[in-house]
């Protein structure tokens, strides 16, 4: 009998040759950039440093196309972005000690939004692993230490030959649902010593499904189509999963109301008769969604934000799908279904029985009439205008990446991002600076689409070094930065809280005099001529800036 594990490609007589007579000048860094290669990448980020020239080097000696950017946490956002448009895992190519620990913020993101990024750094010489203080420029004493927290596995290389094994595996980690980033180091000396290893050709890292269970989905099934009041709350994971039709389906298949979290922005259509949209930090949606005796939770652990900061207090039974096991009942008690949101919406879809509810519609427009009256009372038009000339300006189809900032928290919840996995924002850390260098990376990922990214001039401070980034390749990137002087939504923090802001207020340049000296155009525009400049910004190829000066205001929250 023979087995499945006993049949053993066996190497053409090309493929022999090759092996045999590898090609001269070779080193540990060509393995990288081949098993890269090999997996199916085709384009890395990243830094260099001393460490790391290595794999630098070896990029020369590849087809790789190379995105180099300031700082190794832009760098990192950057990529973070490239895998959220792509779905691939974006390689991240770093150098030891302080190179490695700029991208740890940027990490931390990707890994709370489930963004699979690849992160390659260098480390000291092999001799010096181990804990000994040797005194190698950028030693620490445990690097990967400083990582394993934040990403979802590490890897760690001391010998040439376990470099492919080592980053296949990083691979099959960063692309195995939940997405995610993954660090892999590898010593100096071991990048730069020649190899006469062969040529690493294609490599199997595909990642494993994680489906679900089938009594729980017949349970979940059976619960969905009795329930009398059921509703959806679609997260991030049905837009990394590609679950937007799946979802759209099961709604309308069980007459369910659906509402989008900060994180799954553009998982369900915005103007469907049964879309909540995505007002989540609203006392009305929380009140129906409380009301549901059956709530079905999709890809989200129903965290701080999607659940009006920890005020929402459900009545009825939870079913949650959610790929992060650690996620699975963190907040609330439910009927926990650990899998991918794609491969568990299609289980309930063919199990399911249909269910008709021809009020739902009629209760869903009464929740956001609410919605609309209570910000009415608010005097807030000059932010809905923004918001409006935002959504005017921008294609249905180019993406857009908000920095932390108070247009980016309206647009959480005002926004209609119209297409899935066009909206994304640094909600899931929460760091500044995201804005920019994501928008950079998707630009990179497909160029055939303007990209707009958005941030406040405190956030976009941490990003002015991108602007020759986007100059030196041409990436098609419009930036909107909306100057209030200050870290706005944190003025408006320490106001209501203490009275007045402390460390709130910034000295800041001429944003469009500085744009300029980049080689970047730049305008400055005004509430009512936004809509009319950025359109002309984001159809014009090539990056480009336009300021707002404005100060936003938040509406008020109704958790406190």
């Amino acid at each position: 009998m023979t087995h499945d594990h006993d049949l053993v490609l066996r190497p053409t007589a090309a493929q022999t040759e090759a092996a045999l007579n590898p090609p001269a000048g070779r080193t540990g860094g060509d393995l990288v950039v081949e098993t890269l290669s090999g997996l199916g990448a085709t384009t890395v980020f990243g830094l260099p440093g001393q460490h790391a020239l290595g794999m630098f080097d070896a990029l020369r000696r590849s087809d790789l196309r190379y995105v180099g950017l300031r700082v190794e946490n832009n760098a990192g956002f950057a990529a973070d972005a490239y895998g959220r448009i792509t779905g691939e895992a974006a390689p991240l190519l770093l150098s030891t000690g302080p190179g490695a620990l700029m991208s740890l913020a940027a990490l931390q993101e990707a890994a709370a939004a489930s963004a699979p990024v690849l992160a390659i750094g260098s480390q000291i010489p092999a001799a010096g692993l181990g804990g000994g203080r040797h005194g190698y420029l950028h030693e620490l004493r445990d690097q990967q230490a400083s990582f394993r927290d934040v990403v979802k596995s590490v890897h760690t290389v001391r010998t040439q030959s376990q470099i492919p094994s080592a980053i296949a595996a990083a691979w099959k980690s960063a692309l195995t649902a939940p997405h995610g980033p993954v660090w892999v180091e590898i010593p100096q000396d071991v990048l730069l010593a020649p190899t006469q290893l062969p040529v690493v050709t294609a490599m199997d890292a595909t990642p494993e499904e994680l489906a679900p269970r089938p009594e729980l989905t017949a349970l979940a099934a059976h619960l969905l189509a009795r329930a009398e009041r059921p509703a959806i709350i679609a997260g991030g994971g049905v837009v990394r999963s590609d679950a937007s039709g799946k979802l759209l389906a099961l709604a309308e298949r069980i007459d369910a109301p659906v509402v989008t979290t900060f994180g799954g922005k553009g998982a369900f259509p915005w103007e469907h008769p049964l879309s909540l949209q995505s007002w989540l930090e609203d006392r009305h949606t929380t009140d129906f969604l409380e009301d549901a005796d059956v709530l079905l939770v999709v890809g989200s652990g129903l965290g701080e934000l999607s659940s009006n900061y920890h005020t929402f207090a459900p009545r009825g039974r939870i079913i949650q799908i959610e790929a992060d096991a650690g996620k699975l009942e963190s907040n609330h008690p439910a009927l926990g279904i650990h899998a991918d949101a794609r491969l568990a919406l299609q289980a309930l879809l063919e199990t399911v029985d249909v269910r008709q509810d021809a009020g739902a519609p009629d209760r869903v427009r009464a929740v956001l009439a609410k919605v609309r009256d209570r910000l009415a009372a608010q005097d807030l038009d000059l932010e809905q205008r923004v918001v409006a000339a935002v959504r005017e300006a921008l294609p249905d189809a180019a993406p857009s990446f908000w920095d932390m900032t108070i247009l980016a928290y309206w647009a959480w919840s005002a926004f209609d991002a119209r297409r899935p996995n066009t909206m994304h924002s640094a909600q899931g850390a929460g760091g500044l600076g995201y804005g920019f260098p994501a928008a950079l990376g998707a630009a990179a990922a497909d160029p055939t689409r303007p990209v707009l990214a958005v941030s406040g001039d405190g956030g976009a401070m941490y990003s002015i070094a991108e602007l020759a980034t986007a100059r030196q390749y041409g990436l098609d990137v419009t930036w909107l930065i909306v100057d209030d002087g200050g870290y706005g939504i944190l003025r408006e923090y320490m106001t209501d809280a203490f009275g007045e802001a402390t460390g709130t207020e910034l000295a800041r340049p001429d944003f469009v005099a500085l744009a300029e000296s980049f080689g970047v155009p730049a305008t400055l525009t005004s509430p009512d001529t936004l809509a009319k400049d950025l359109s002309a910004a984001l159809a014009t190829p090539g990056p480009s800036v336009v300021v707002l000066p404005a100060l936003l205001k938040m509406f008020e929250p109704t958790h406190l």
